[in-house]
């Protein structure tokens, strides 16, 4: 019986999106434990805790809000790249981004500079185009991350405003969703 609160599976030429799974667990942590990827989105390392928290959120977004974050995996070897989706976290910014759907996404190390990134994300937000009933989508980046400023870029994104998010400088951006495009695909 298919389960339509979780992450429907999407492919692409090299990759496997699916809904996250326990035995996710340990990649997940270690892959929010390489300073490359906490350093601009979490400026530590997480906890164990922390991390089987963001993992029961994964599964709570799409039981909830209809919507959430997929396991990124390599389609040849299984093995786990990152994770991406849409999330409402119910950030404390300005302008709020009640709403609006934030995408969000992190790679492991070992998968950056390959195309991954943008290739799942094409994947995501044609989805997202299809599915979500909003006007747009958001995401917010630190200024440093230049390689997914590029990747929001490369996939729709705009700057809309320079804001502070937990006492840092943070870009927001939105992406219009493309009903058009979604049509058509």
């Amino acid at each position: 019986m298919a389960d339509h609160n979780a992450a429907p599976a999407l492919e692409t030429a090299r990759l496997m999106l699916r809904r996250h799974r326990v035995q996710d667990f340990d990649a997940l942590h270690a892959m929010w434990s390489e300073p490359k990827i906490y350093h601009c989105i979490l400026g530590r390392p997480p906890t164990r805790e922390e991390s089987w928290s963001r993992l029961l959120r994964y599964a709570g977004h799409w039981t909830l809000m209809g919507f959430g974050y997929w396991a990124v995996e390599d389609r040849l070897t299984s093995t786990f790249l990152g994770e991406l989706g849409f999330a409402d976290y119910h950030r404390d910014i300005t302008p709020s981004l009640d709403e609006t759907p934030e995408l969000g996404w992190a790679l492991t190390t070992a998968s950056h500079g390959k195309g991954y990134a943008t290739e799942a994300l094409l994947a995501v937000t044609a989805w997202g185009d299809l599915n979500l009933n909003r006007a747009r989508t958001a995401c917010i980046i630190a200024p440093a991350n230049t390689a997914s400023i590029r990747v929001a870029e490369k996939i729709g994104f705009h700057e809309a405003a320079r804001i502070t998010y937990k006492s840092e400088p943070t870009l927001l951006y939105y992406r219009p969703l493309n009903r058009r495009r979604s049509l058509i695909t």
